[in-house]
């Protein structure tokens, strides 16, 4: 497991973690029953507080990404197909509407939103 820590960014460091770990669960580096660092020895390797590591834990455990067993540890929790791409869908889509909130702030319309839609669609492999 990888994940990378900008203490630079302005989002919050328990969202990078949170972020990652949900990054890798959707491209399928983290499969269903992947163990995962304890709370504590992730929180060392990354330097950061045991608080952040949990907090990032508990949520993903909370939107159904991760499952904790007491004495056990902490586990990518099973994922239908349909409902991996229903959360792929989702994640998507509210980053779309963040995008689309922050082109409405500098005045963009909706044609100039597509045009620029079609242009880097194109030129994504």
């Amino acid at each position: 497991m990888n994940i990378l820590i900008s203490n630079t960014s302005k989002e919050p460091l328990f969202s990078q973690i949170k972020t990652q770990l949900r990054n890798q669960i959707f491209s399928g580096e983290l499969m269903e029953g992947d163990a995962l660092p304890s709370i504590r020895a992730l929180a060392k390797d990354l330097k950061v507080s045991v608080i952040t590591t949990k907090r990032a834990y508990e949520d993903l455990e909370n939107e159904g990404y991760l499952v904790s067993a007491v004495g056990k540890g902490t586990f990518v929790a099973g994922q239908e197909p349909h409902v991996l791409r229903e959360w792929q869908l989702r994640e998507f889509e509210n980053q779309l509407e963040d995008v689309l909130e922050k082109g409405k702030q500098i005045g963009l319309t909706k044609s100039d939103v597509i045009e620029r839609l079609d242009i880097f669609y194109e030129g994504v492999d």
